[in-house]
């Protein structure tokens, strides 16, 4: 191995589809390879990202342990396995990475930062999840050197939780605006899956089906804009979100919006398909930082937005934020976007994806990790 390098260990929860996992892939698809060698190790799975990850060429394993379990063997084999590697620092992702991870690191003796993407926790989590986050905020004193997080909302919650204050360092999202962009073919082809006529509107959503994307809030304000916008159709994306999901559909049912209601499920092509929307919602009741905002923009789209986290500061004044858990005040926003002169709203869809470029910019935001790493081993 080429000892100029620093040899970093990325230790994640898990792999599969979310905003912190697709983060970390852009990380290490981003990351300066002449600077950083890189190797990846899930507590629970590989999971699709995972897979992603290891296409990049960079070795990955996954201890299997269950995604709520925390007995000690898991500890003892990341032991044996940061022992044999000798990594220079761990980046931790996620608050079991980041207790289990930061623990196996502390005790042999390499440097830790920890990651952290979360803004709340929401009331009906889990029980074991508190207790990790709650151990977490005692270990931060002796543990990370840094916490990185990626909202300034998460790291006020987390301080109010008791973690050490003076460790953080806020690295918002960023997004690949060559990957994230406007298509004018887009609409066209979205309209043409979907058997709509060319000119009916569209509002997308991104979200798995969770309790903090809150999809109950969503279907009863798109009944509410249904009364008064009957033609607009609603696309919603994401890991749980079809027709077999009896709980979903049957708010819409209850709602009689099922013919206004497209269901898609997961998908792989989220760039290609977010380009055709008129305007994106996000009904989300606690995040940190919701990546779909930025991807929404990148392509140009103008997003209304529920003002949790740092969604406000993301949309600034290219879209429409409103309070969490507000049916009403969320149609009304969507309701104000459509009504505008089409020249408008794509007007706002063009700043959205300046603000995009200026602030979130994805080999920007790689540069403030590679820095941090660098002055944690004090090559800078």
């Amino acid at each position: 191995m080429d000892n100029k390098k620093n040899h970093l260990t990325f230790i994640i929860t898990g792999l599969n589809t979310g905003g912190a996992e697709m983060m970390l892939f852009q990380l290490l698809k981003h990351i300066n390879h002449s600077l950083f060698e890189c190797q990846v190790i899930s507590i629970t799975d590989v999971g699709a990202v995972g897979e992603k990850i290891r296409a990049l060429g960079i070795p990955i394993k996954a201890l299997g342990m269950a995604a709520d379990g925390m007995n000690p063997l898991p500890l003892l084999k990341l032991i044996y396995w940061l022992i044999k590697e000798k990594p220079d620092l761990v980046q931790t992702w996620m608050y079991h990475a980041d207790l289990l991870g930061g623990l196996a690191a502390w005790i042999v003796g390499i440097p830790v930062v920890w990651n952290i993407h979360n803004l709340t926790l929401h009331p009906d989590g889990k029980q074991k999840t508190k207790y990790v986050v709650n151990l977490c905020a005692f270990l931060s004193k002796f543990i990370p050197t840094v916490i990185i997080t990626c909202s300034r909302a998460a790291k006020a919650y987390h301080i109010n939780l008791g973690y050490q204050d003076s460790k953080f360092e806020v690295i918002p999202n960023g997004f690949d605006v060559n990957l994230f962009k406007t298509e004018p073919t887009a609409s066209l082809s979205l309209h043409g899956e979907l058997n709509l006529d060319d000119k009916t509107m569209i509002i997308g959503n991104v979200a798995r089906f969770d309790p903090q994307k809150d999809h109950r809030t969503l279907v009863e304000a798109g009944r509410i804009l249904l009364s008064d916008f009957p033609d607009v159709k609603f696309v919603l994306c994401g890991d749980k979100i079809t027709w077999k999901n009896e709980e979903l559909a049957g708010w819409i049912n209850d709602a009689k919006s099922s013919s206004s209601f497209y269901l898609l499920g997961p998908r792989d092509d989220i760039a290609k398909i977010m380009p055709g929307f008129d305007l994106l919602v996000s009904s989300s009741a606690g995040e940190a930082f919701p990546v779909v905002l930025g991807e929404a923009m990148a392509c140009g789209i103008a997003c209304v937005a529920t003002d949790v986290g740092d969604s406000g500061l993301i949309i600034g004044e290219t879209g429409v934020v409103v309070p969490p858990g507000a049916p009403k005040l969320l149609a009304e926003g969507m309701l104000k976007l459509l009504l505008l002169p089409e020249h408008e709203r794509r007007d706002l869809g063009v700043k959205a994806r300046e603000r995009v470029i200026e602030n979130f910019n994805l080999p920007d935001i790689v540069f403030r990790y590679e820095t941090v790493y660098q002055q944690v081993l004090g090559r800078i």
